[in-house]
Protein backbone atom coordinates (compact mmCIF):
# COMPACT_ATOMS: atom_id res chain seq x y z
CA UNK A 1 0.00 0.00 0.00
CA UNK A 2 1.53 3.30 -1.37
CA UNK A 3 0.09 6.50 1.04
CA UNK A 4 1.42 10.17 0.23
CA UNK A 5 -0.44 13.32 2.56
CA UNK A 6 -0.48 16.66 2.11
CA UNK A 7 -1.14 19.35 4.47
CA UNK A 8 -4.15 21.53 3.52
CA UNK A 9 -3.79 24.50 5.94
CA UNK A 10 -3.76 24.28 10.04
CA UNK A 11 -5.16 20.59 11.23
CA UNK A 12 -6.52 19.58 7.51
CA UNK A 13 -4.80 16.78 5.60
CA UNK A 14 -5.55 15.08 2.50
CA UNK A 15 -4.02 11.85 1.93
CA UNK A 16 -3.57 9.46 -1.03
CA UNK A 17 -3.69 6.24 -1.09
CA UNK A 18 -2.91 3.27 -3.39
CA UNK A 19 -4.19 -0.06 -2.72
CA UNK A 20 -2.55 -2.99 -4.88
CA UNK A 21 -4.27 -4.39 -7.44
CA UNK A 22 -3.34 -8.31 -6.11
CA UNK A 23 -4.81 -6.93 -3.11
CA UNK A 24 -8.19 -6.04 -4.40
CA UNK A 25 -8.40 -8.62 -6.82
CA UNK A 26 -7.91 -11.06 -4.01
CA UNK A 27 -10.85 -9.36 -1.52
CA UNK A 28 -13.00 -9.64 -4.44
CA UNK A 29 -12.22 -12.94 -5.43
CA UNK A 30 -12.80 -14.46 -1.72
CA UNK A 31 -15.98 -12.15 -1.22
CA UNK A 32 -17.31 -13.54 -4.55
CA UNK A 33 -16.40 -17.15 -3.53
CA UNK A 34 -18.56 -16.51 -0.05
CA UNK A 35 -21.38 -15.07 -2.17
CA UNK A 36 -21.45 -18.37 -4.35
CA UNK A 37 -22.25 -20.57 -1.73
CA UNK A 38 -25.48 -18.86 -0.75
CA UNK A 39 -26.76 -17.35 -3.85
CA UNK A 40 -30.08 -18.23 -5.41
CA UNK A 41 -30.12 -17.91 -9.09
CA UNK A 42 -33.06 -18.93 -11.40
CA UNK A 43 -32.63 -22.26 -13.05
CA UNK A 44 -30.01 -23.30 -10.19
CA UNK A 45 -30.06 -24.87 -6.25
CA UNK A 46 -29.11 -22.67 -3.94
CA UNK A 47 -25.31 -22.12 -3.60
CA UNK A 48 -24.78 -24.39 -7.08
CA UNK A 49 -24.49 -21.55 -10.00
CA UNK A 50 -21.31 -21.30 -11.20
CA UNK A 51 -19.38 -18.74 -10.38
CA UNK A 52 -19.39 -16.98 -13.28
CA UNK A 53 -23.01 -16.54 -13.56
CA UNK A 54 -22.75 -15.05 -10.02
CA UNK A 55 -20.45 -13.03 -10.89
CA UNK A 56 -22.41 -11.66 -13.75
CA UNK A 57 -25.41 -10.80 -11.34
CA UNK A 58 -23.87 -8.94 -9.00
CA UNK A 59 -20.34 -8.00 -9.87
CA UNK A 60 -21.03 -4.37 -9.67
CA UNK A 61 -21.92 -4.43 -6.32
CA UNK A 62 -19.56 -6.58 -5.18
CA UNK A 63 -17.01 -4.24 -6.41
CA UNK A 64 -18.42 -1.09 -4.87
CA UNK A 65 -18.75 -3.65 -1.41
CA UNK A 66 -15.29 -4.43 -1.57
CA UNK A 67 -13.80 -1.29 -2.40
CA UNK A 68 -15.59 0.54 0.92
CA UNK A 69 -14.40 -2.01 2.96
CA UNK A 70 -10.84 -2.04 1.75
CA UNK A 71 -10.79 2.24 1.86
CA UNK A 72 -12.21 2.00 5.28
CA UNK A 73 -9.85 -0.69 6.55
CA UNK A 74 -6.76 0.89 4.84
CA UNK A 75 -7.42 4.36 5.72
CA UNK A 76 -6.76 3.49 9.29
CA UNK A 77 -3.85 1.11 8.75
CA UNK A 78 -2.34 4.79 6.80
CA UNK A 79 -3.07 6.71 9.73
CA UNK A 80 -1.56 4.15 12.45
CA UNK A 81 1.75 3.96 9.68
CA UNK A 82 1.79 7.70 9.25
CA UNK A 83 1.13 7.97 13.41
CA UNK A 84 -1.77 10.58 12.54
CA UNK A 85 -5.17 10.59 14.40
CA UNK A 86 -8.07 11.36 12.62
CA UNK A 87 -10.62 14.32 14.00
CA UNK A 88 -13.59 12.69 12.84
CA UNK A 89 -14.87 10.67 9.90
CA UNK A 90 -13.07 11.29 6.62
CA UNK A 91 -14.30 12.32 3.01
CA UNK A 92 -13.06 9.95 0.84
CA UNK A 93 -12.61 10.54 -3.03
CA UNK A 94 -12.63 7.00 -5.24
CA UNK A 95 -11.13 7.14 -8.49
CA UNK A 96 -12.47 5.02 -10.98
CA UNK A 97 -12.30 1.17 -9.97
CA UNK A 98 -10.60 -1.29 -12.58
CA UNK A 99 -10.46 -5.30 -11.53
CA UNK A 100 -6.78 -5.34 -12.51
CA UNK A 101 -5.11 -2.00 -11.56
CA UNK A 102 -5.03 -0.35 -8.29
CA UNK A 103 -7.32 1.08 -6.33
CA UNK A 104 -6.95 4.39 -5.57
CA UNK A 105 -8.50 7.01 -2.77
CA UNK A 106 -8.31 10.41 -1.53
CA UNK A 107 -9.15 11.19 1.94
CA UNK A 108 -9.84 14.72 3.14
CA UNK A 109 -9.78 14.52 7.08
CA UNK A 110 -8.56 16.79 10.09
CA UNK A 111 -5.99 15.71 12.55
CA UNK A 112 -5.95 16.70 16.64
CA UNK A 113 -3.99 19.12 17.26
CA UNK A 114 -0.85 18.68 19.38
CA UNK A 115 -1.46 19.90 23.03
CA UNK A 116 1.75 22.33 24.04
CA UNK A 117 1.46 21.94 28.11
CA UNK A 118 0.06 19.15 29.82
CA UNK A 119 0.91 21.24 33.07
CA UNK A 120 0.35 23.75 35.29
CA UNK A 121 3.75 24.94 36.87
CA UNK A 122 4.19 28.32 37.52
CA UNK A 123 0.75 28.92 36.49
CA UNK A 124 -1.40 30.97 40.02
CA UNK A 125 -4.93 29.19 40.60
CA UNK A 126 -7.85 29.98 43.31
CA UNK A 127 -8.70 27.58 45.10
CA UNK A 128 -11.96 28.77 47.12
CA UNK A 129 -12.48 27.79 51.03
CA UNK A 130 -15.39 27.96 52.98
CA UNK A 131 -16.59 27.36 56.50
CA UNK A 132 -19.87 26.52 57.69
CA UNK A 133 -21.11 29.27 59.94
CA UNK A 134 -24.04 29.09 62.36
CA UNK A 135 -25.59 32.13 60.77
CA UNK A 136 -25.89 29.80 57.65
CA UNK A 137 -27.50 26.84 59.35
CA UNK A 138 -30.08 29.31 60.89
CA UNK A 139 -30.50 30.90 57.38
CA UNK A 140 -31.51 27.51 55.72
CA UNK A 141 -33.76 26.49 58.12
CA UNK A 142 -35.34 29.46 58.04
CA UNK A 143 -35.57 28.87 53.75
CA UNK A 144 -37.10 25.51 55.28
CA UNK A 145 -39.57 26.66 56.77
CA UNK A 146 -40.62 29.43 54.67
CA UNK A 147 -41.05 26.35 52.06
CA UNK A 148 -43.54 25.07 54.48
CA UNK A 149 -45.31 28.07 55.56
CA UNK A 150 -49.17 27.82 55.33
CA UNK A 151 -51.17 30.90 54.61
CA UNK A 152 -54.53 32.62 56.71
CA UNK A 153 -56.61 35.23 55.54
CA UNK A 154 -56.39 39.27 56.58
CA UNK A 155 -58.20 41.98 56.44
CA UNK A 156 -55.73 44.53 55.18
CA UNK A 157 -53.73 45.52 52.46
CA UNK A 158 -51.56 43.20 50.89
CA UNK A 159 -47.53 43.32 51.56
CA UNK A 160 -44.94 41.75 50.27
CA UNK A 161 -44.93 38.29 50.96
CA UNK A 162 -48.58 37.80 50.97
CA UNK A 163 -50.63 35.31 48.72
CA UNK A 164 -53.46 36.57 47.21
CA UNK A 165 -56.30 34.87 45.33
CA UNK A 166 -57.62 36.90 42.00
CA UNK A 167 -59.34 36.60 38.95
CA UNK A 168 -58.21 38.58 35.99
CA UNK A 169 -58.80 39.35 32.33
CA UNK A 170 -55.81 40.64 29.89
CA UNK A 171 -57.22 43.17 26.58
CA UNK A 172 -54.98 44.67 23.95
CA UNK A 173 -56.40 47.68 22.52
CA UNK A 174 -59.95 46.76 23.89
CA UNK A 175 -59.66 43.46 22.64
CA UNK A 176 -59.32 39.86 24.84
CA UNK A 177 -55.63 38.01 23.99
CA UNK A 178 -55.27 34.11 24.24
CA UNK A 179 -54.21 33.46 27.70
CA UNK A 180 -54.75 36.14 28.99
CA UNK A 181 -57.73 35.56 31.44
CA UNK A 182 -57.91 33.32 34.51
CA UNK A 183 -60.14 32.58 37.67
CA UNK A 184 -58.98 31.56 41.40
CA UNK A 185 -55.06 32.45 40.36
CA UNK A 186 -52.66 32.81 43.60
CA UNK A 187 -49.99 34.89 43.23
CA UNK A 188 -47.48 35.88 46.47
CA UNK A 189 -46.14 38.96 46.08
CA UNK A 190 -42.43 39.16 46.02
CA UNK A 191 -41.84 36.10 44.31
CA UNK A 192 -40.55 37.59 41.33
CA UNK A 193 -43.26 35.36 38.86
CA UNK A 194 -45.17 38.48 37.79
CA UNK A 195 -44.55 41.02 35.53
CA UNK A 196 -42.89 43.89 37.51
CA UNK A 197 -45.88 46.38 36.80
CA UNK A 198 -48.73 43.60 37.67
CA UNK A 199 -47.00 43.41 40.96
CA UNK A 200 -46.91 46.71 41.60
CA UNK A 201 -50.80 46.85 40.91
CA UNK A 202 -51.39 44.30 43.02
CA UNK A 203 -49.51 45.79 46.39
CA UNK A 204 -51.80 47.51 48.64
CA UNK A 205 -55.16 45.54 47.45
CA UNK A 206 -57.64 44.46 49.93
CA UNK A 207 -59.76 41.62 49.40
CA UNK A 208 -62.79 42.31 47.58
CA UNK A 209 -61.02 45.41 45.09
CA UNK A 210 -61.50 45.80 41.70
CA UNK A 211 -58.45 47.01 39.84
CA UNK A 212 -57.54 47.76 36.52
CA UNK A 213 -53.50 47.01 35.85
CA UNK A 214 -51.78 48.72 32.97
CA UNK A 215 -48.94 46.19 32.37
CA UNK A 216 -45.63 47.19 29.83
CA UNK A 217 -44.69 43.85 28.15
CA UNK A 218 -40.73 43.68 27.60
CA UNK A 219 -39.86 43.59 24.15
CA UNK A 220 -38.50 40.47 24.13
CA UNK A 221 -40.98 39.08 25.52
CA UNK A 222 -42.27 35.38 24.62
CA UNK A 223 -45.06 35.79 23.00
CA UNK A 224 -44.88 37.96 20.14
CA UNK A 225 -48.36 39.39 19.63
CA UNK A 226 -47.52 41.00 23.30
CA UNK A 227 -43.68 41.85 22.91
CA UNK A 228 -43.13 45.78 23.46
CA UNK A 229 -46.84 46.71 24.01
CA UNK A 230 -49.02 47.48 26.85
CA UNK A 231 -52.21 45.50 28.06
CA UNK A 232 -54.28 46.16 30.57
CA UNK A 233 -55.50 44.10 33.32
CA UNK A 234 -59.20 44.30 34.97
CA UNK A 235 -58.28 42.33 37.89
CA UNK A 236 -61.05 40.81 41.02
CA UNK A 237 -59.18 40.20 44.45
CA UNK A 238 -60.90 37.78 46.36
CA UNK A 239 -58.61 37.35 49.03
CA UNK A 240 -55.41 38.61 50.61
CA UNK A 241 -53.91 35.60 53.02
CA UNK A 242 -50.62 36.37 54.91
CA UNK A 243 -47.94 34.00 55.54
CA UNK A 244 -47.36 31.86 58.66
CA UNK A 245 -44.28 30.14 59.38
CA UNK A 246 -44.35 26.27 61.05
CA UNK A 247 -42.86 26.43 64.68
CA UNK A 248 -38.88 25.51 64.97
CA UNK A 249 -39.67 22.55 67.41
CA UNK A 250 -39.10 18.69 67.46
CA UNK A 251 -42.33 18.09 65.48
CA UNK A 252 -41.27 20.42 62.45
CA UNK A 253 -37.70 18.39 62.88
CA UNK A 254 -39.63 15.62 62.46
CA UNK A 255 -41.85 16.42 59.41
CA UNK A 256 -37.86 16.33 57.88
CA UNK A 257 -37.19 12.95 59.04
CA UNK A 258 -35.24 13.89 61.76
CA UNK A 259 -36.07 11.72 64.36
CA UNK A 260 -33.23 12.14 67.02
CA UNK A 261 -32.11 14.97 68.44
CA UNK A 262 -35.19 17.14 67.83
CA UNK A 263 -33.93 21.00 66.79
CA UNK A 264 -30.69 20.62 67.67
CA UNK A 265 -30.58 16.86 65.69
CA UNK A 266 -31.68 18.90 63.03
CA UNK A 267 -29.37 21.72 62.74
CA UNK A 268 -26.56 19.24 62.73
CA UNK A 269 -27.97 17.51 59.79
CA UNK A 270 -28.68 20.86 58.23
CA UNK A 271 -24.76 21.96 58.53
CA UNK A 272 -23.92 18.10 57.69
CA UNK A 273 -25.75 19.02 54.23
CA UNK A 274 -24.27 22.65 53.96
CA UNK A 275 -20.73 21.33 54.44
CA UNK A 276 -21.24 18.48 51.47
CA UNK A 277 -22.87 20.98 49.41
CA UNK A 278 -19.81 23.54 50.35
CA UNK A 279 -17.28 20.57 49.38
CA UNK A 280 -19.22 19.71 46.35
CA UNK A 281 -18.92 23.48 45.01
CA UNK A 282 -15.31 23.87 45.93
CA UNK A 283 -14.70 21.21 44.30
CA UNK A 284 -16.44 22.48 40.66
CA UNK A 285 -15.51 25.63 41.35
CA UNK A 286 -11.71 24.71 41.69
CA UNK A 287 -12.10 22.14 38.79
CA UNK A 288 -13.58 25.47 36.75
CA UNK A 289 -10.32 27.52 37.50
CA UNK A 290 -8.39 24.49 36.45
CA UNK A 291 -9.51 23.83 33.54
CA UNK A 292 -9.66 28.00 32.52
CA UNK A 293 -5.98 28.03 33.32
CA UNK A 294 -5.24 24.78 31.17
CA UNK A 295 -7.15 26.13 28.58
CA UNK A 296 -5.16 29.56 28.88
CA UNK A 297 -1.83 27.69 28.69
CA UNK A 298 -2.68 25.26 25.40
CA UNK A 299 -4.21 27.90 22.78
CA UNK A 300 -4.35 25.67 19.71
CA UNK A 301 -6.30 24.97 16.18
CA UNK A 302 -9.79 22.95 16.76
CA UNK A 303 -10.90 20.19 14.62
CA UNK A 304 -13.79 22.30 12.47
CA UNK A 305 -15.74 19.09 12.63
CA UNK A 306 -15.62 18.45 16.11
CA UNK A 307 -16.50 21.91 16.87
CA UNK A 308 -19.27 21.79 14.62
CA UNK A 309 -20.42 18.55 15.68
CA UNK A 310 -20.47 19.51 19.64
CA UNK A 311 -21.98 22.84 18.34
CA UNK A 312 -25.01 21.15 16.76
CA UNK A 313 -25.28 18.26 20.34
CA UNK A 314 -25.35 21.93 22.31
CA UNK A 315 -28.29 23.50 20.37
CA UNK A 316 -30.63 19.99 20.54
CA UNK A 317 -29.88 19.74 24.01
CA UNK A 318 -31.22 23.84 24.24
CA UNK A 319 -33.86 22.45 22.21
CA UNK A 320 -35.35 19.85 24.19
CA UNK A 321 -34.74 22.10 27.52
CA UNK A 322 -36.64 24.69 25.87
CA UNK A 323 -39.33 22.08 24.97
CA UNK A 324 -39.47 20.38 28.47
CA UNK A 325 -40.12 24.28 29.78
CA UNK A 326 -42.84 24.69 27.32
CA UNK A 327 -40.97 27.53 25.86
CA UNK A 328 -41.50 27.34 21.89
CA UNK A 329 -38.32 26.17 20.45
CA UNK A 330 -38.77 29.05 17.66
CA UNK A 331 -36.27 31.06 19.79
CA UNK A 332 -33.33 29.40 18.80
CA UNK A 333 -31.30 30.45 16.00
CA UNK A 334 -31.31 28.21 13.12
CA UNK A 335 -27.96 27.97 12.65
CA UNK A 336 -25.29 26.48 15.17
CA UNK A 337 -22.95 29.66 14.91
CA UNK A 338 -23.96 30.85 18.67
CA UNK A 339 -23.05 27.89 20.36
CA UNK A 340 -19.80 27.44 18.38
CA UNK A 341 -17.73 29.64 21.30
CA UNK A 342 -18.73 26.85 24.26
CA UNK A 343 -18.58 24.26 21.62
CA UNK A 344 -15.13 25.28 20.79
CA UNK A 345 -14.36 25.52 24.39
CA UNK A 346 -15.90 21.61 25.27
CA UNK A 347 -13.87 20.34 22.47
CA UNK A 348 -10.25 21.66 23.42
CA UNK A 349 -10.96 20.98 27.03
CA UNK A 350 -11.92 17.08 25.53
CA UNK A 351 -8.50 17.17 23.64
CA UNK A 352 -6.31 18.33 26.82
CA UNK A 353 -7.56 16.49 29.13
CA UNK A 354 -7.69 13.13 27.15
CA UNK A 355 -4.25 13.58 26.35
CA UNK A 356 -3.11 14.92 29.50
CA UNK A 357 -5.18 11.64 31.23
CA UNK A 358 -3.42 9.13 28.52
CA UNK A 359 0.32 10.64 29.24
CA UNK A 360 -0.06 10.26 33.04
CA UNK A 361 -1.55 6.67 32.76
CA UNK A 362 -4.69 8.09 35.35
CA UNK A 363 -6.92 5.08 35.45
CA UNK A 364 -10.72 5.30 37.66
CA UNK A 365 -10.39 2.52 40.49
CA UNK A 366 -13.79 0.82 41.22
CA UNK A 367 -13.37 1.99 44.83
CA UNK A 368 -13.04 5.65 43.32
CA UNK A 369 -16.28 5.22 41.38
CA UNK A 370 -18.18 3.70 44.18
CA UNK A 371 -17.23 6.85 45.92
CA UNK A 372 -18.42 9.30 43.52
CA UNK A 373 -22.00 7.49 43.29
CA UNK A 374 -22.64 7.20 46.79
CA UNK A 375 -21.65 10.78 46.98
CA UNK A 376 -24.36 11.45 44.52
CA UNK A 377 -26.89 9.14 46.54
CA UNK A 378 -26.15 11.39 49.35
CA UNK A 379 -28.54 13.36 48.20
CA UNK A 380 -31.56 10.77 47.67
CA UNK A 381 -33.85 9.88 50.17
CA UNK A 382 -33.30 5.97 49.13
CA UNK A 383 -29.27 6.18 48.21
CA UNK A 384 -29.22 2.59 48.89
CA UNK A 385 -31.73 2.44 46.00
CA UNK A 386 -29.87 5.25 43.64
CA UNK A 387 -26.80 3.14 44.10
CA UNK A 388 -28.70 -0.37 42.53
CA UNK A 389 -30.09 1.80 39.72
CA UNK A 390 -26.86 4.13 38.54
CA UNK A 391 -24.88 0.89 38.38
CA UNK A 392 -27.75 -0.64 35.88
CA UNK A 393 -26.78 1.63 33.17
CA UNK A 394 -23.12 1.28 31.82
CA UNK A 395 -23.32 4.52 30.74
CA UNK A 396 -23.82 6.21 33.92
CA UNK A 397 -21.06 4.29 35.27
CA UNK A 398 -18.72 5.42 32.48
CA UNK A 399 -19.89 9.42 33.66
CA UNK A 400 -18.49 9.06 37.13
CA UNK A 401 -15.36 6.82 35.61
CA UNK A 402 -14.57 10.47 33.54
CA UNK A 403 -15.62 12.46 37.07
CA UNK A 404 -13.30 10.48 38.67
CA UNK A 405 -10.29 11.18 36.48
CA UNK A 406 -11.10 14.59 35.90
CA UNK A 407 -10.95 15.12 39.56
CA UNK A 408 -7.48 12.99 39.77
CA UNK A 409 -6.18 14.92 36.86
CA UNK A 410 -6.87 18.17 38.53
CA UNK A 411 -5.42 16.69 42.11
CA UNK A 412 -2.38 16.15 40.14
CA UNK A 413 -1.87 20.15 38.78
CA UNK A 414 -3.01 21.50 41.70
CA UNK A 415 0.36 20.09 43.22
CA UNK A 416 1.98 21.76 40.95
CA UNK A 417 0.45 25.06 40.37
CA UNK A 418 0.77 27.84 42.41
CA UNK A 419 -2.37 27.83 44.69
CA UNK A 420 -4.25 30.61 46.82
CA UNK A 421 -6.81 29.79 49.11
CA UNK A 422 -9.79 32.55 48.90
CA UNK A 423 -12.35 32.56 51.86
CA UNK A 424 -15.78 32.32 50.86
CA UNK A 425 -19.22 32.83 52.79
CA UNK A 426 -21.09 29.93 51.62
CA UNK A 427 -23.77 32.52 50.15
CA UNK A 428 -20.99 33.72 48.25
CA UNK A 429 -19.51 30.36 47.22
CA UNK A 430 -23.34 29.28 46.25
Amino acid sequence: MQVSIEATGGLGRRMTVSVPAEQFERAFTERLKQLSRTARLAGFRPGRAPIKVVEAQYGGKLLDEVAQDLMRDSFYDALNREGLKAAGGPMIEPKALVRGQDMQYVAVFEVYPQVPRLDLKGVAVARPRCDISDADVERTIEVMRTQRRTFRPVDRAAAEGDRLTVDFVGTLEGEEFPGGRASGHTVILGAGNLLPDFEAGLKGAVAGAVIDIPVAFPADYGAPALAGKTARFHVTVSEVAEPVLPALDEAFAASLGVTEGGVEGLRREVRDNLAREAARRIRERTKGEVFRCLREVNPMDLPKVLVENEAVRLREAARSELGRQGVPTETLPADTTAFHARAAERVALGIILSELIRARDLKADAAQVRARVEEMAADYDDPARFVEWYYGDRERVAEAESLVLEDQAVEQLLVEAEVADKALRFEELT
